[in-house]
C-alpha cells in the first residue's frame, strides 16, 4: 500500500512510498482521506526515516472488533499512521459518520476537534471570557465554535480574521491590547503572545497551552506569575486517550449544522508539499484535507 512517510530530504520531510499493510490493532481501515495539523507538519523532519506519519483519517470499516462500528461503516479515527491507504487503529479510537457527513469533512475532526473539546472541558465555560490565541488555524476554529456551544464570551485572537465573527466569536482582535481579563485562555501561539495572555488571567484561571506556532521563547519577567488570590495555573495538553466518544460527539455536531468542519486547504495527497508549504506559510484557515483515494 501507498503511504506517507518521513523522508528529511524530501520538501516537506514527507513522501510518498509504498509501505507493508498494518498488521497490528483490531480495527483494520480503508483511508479516504486525511488531514494535516501544523505541528505534525513542522516535526515530521524529527520521525525516523520511513515511519508512516499523521493522526488524523476517515474511510471504512475493512475489519471489525469488538465496540467499533461494523465492517463497512464510514468512520472517522485518531491514532499513529493514519497518513495511508490502510490504517490500524484500537476500537476506542475509532466513531461512525453520521450518513449527512461528508467523509472529506468528518476527516478534518479528529485531533483539532478533540483537543478543542477537551481543553474547553477543563474548566466551567457558561458565562466566562474566553480567550483563544492563534484562532485562525484548526484548533482555533473548532475552539471558537465549541466555547461559543457552550455559552463563553468568546475573544479570537489571530492575524487572519476571516470568519471567526461568523463561527461565534464575540471579538476578533490582532493583539491583546485593551482587552479585559478571562477566565480561560487557549493558546495556540506561544512566545510574547502567552506572556501577554498570562497576565488577562483572572485569579482562579488557567491557560490551557495547546502549541506553539510562534516559535519564539515567552519570557516572563520576576515575579510576573504571581498573584494575589486563588491561584492562576499554566497547563500543557496532550490526552489523547480512548477519543471515541469524543470523536462521536464532534460527528454529530457537524452533522446537526452546529459546527463547520473549516476545511481551508483540499487537494489529492500527491499535493502534499503545496498542502504543507500552506498549512507552514499560515496561508490555510482552518483544516487542509488531503483526499486518499477517489
Amino acid at each position: 500500500m501507498r503511504a506517507l512517510v518521513a523522508d528529511p530530504a524530501a520538501p516537506a520531510k514527507l513522501r510518498l512510498d509504498e509501505v507493508p499493510e498494518p498488521d497490528h490493532g483490531p480495527v483494520l481501515l480503508d483511508v479516504h482521506h486525511i488531514s494535516l495539523n501544523h505541528g505534525e507538519i513542522a516535526f515530521a523532519g524529527r520521525l525516523a526515516p520511513g515511519t508512516v506519519h499523521g493522526y488524523d483519517a476517515a474511510g471504512v470499516v475493512v475489519r471489525a472488533a469488538e465496540g467499533s462500528p461494523p465492517a463497512g461503516a464510514r468512520v472517522i479515527a485518531f491514532g499513529a499512521g493514519a497518513w495511508a491507504e490502510r490504517m490500524a487503529v484500537n476500537a476506542d479510537a475509532v466513531a461512525e459518520v453520521p450518513a449527512a457527513v461528508d467523509l472529506a469533512d468528518a476527516a478534518a475532526l479528529p485531533m483539532a476537534g478533540l483537543t478543542a473539546l477537551r481543553t474547553l472541558r477543563t474548566a466551567p465555560i457558561l458565562g466566562k471570557r474566553v480567550l483563544i490565541t492563534g484562532a485562525s488555524g484548526g484548533v482555533g476554529r473548532f475552539a471558537v465554535q465549541l466555547a461559543a456551544i457552550g455559552g463563553a464570551h468568546v475573544i479570537a485572537q489571530a492575524n487572519r480574521q476571516d470568519g471567526l465573527a461568523e463561527l461565534g466569536a464575540h471579538e476578533v482582535v490582532a493583539d491583546l491590547a485593551g482587552v479585559r481579563p478571562v477566565d480561560l485562555v487557549l493558546d495556540n501561539v506561544g512566545g510574547r503572545l502567552l506572556v501577554d495572555a498570562w497576565r488577562l488571567l483572572k485569579p482562579g484561571g488557567s491557560v490551557q497551552n495547546i502549541g506553539w506556532t510562534s516559535g519564539e521563547p515567552a519570557v516572563f519577567e520576576p515575579y510576573s506569575i504571581f498573584s494575589i488570590g486563588p491561584s492562576k495555573s499554566f497547563n500543557t495538553f496532550g490526552d489523547v486517550t480512548a477519543p471515541a466518544a469524543d470523536l462521536s460527539t464532534l460527528a454529530e455536531l457537524l452533522a446537526a449544522g452546529r459546527i463547520s468542519p473549516e476545511v481551508g486547504w483540499r487537494g489529492s495527497w500527491e499535493r502534499l508539499d503545496e498542502a504543507a508549504e500552506a498549512l507552514l506559510q499560515r496561508r490555510v484557515s482552518g483544516k487542509a484535507v488531503l483526499d486518499v483515494r477517489g
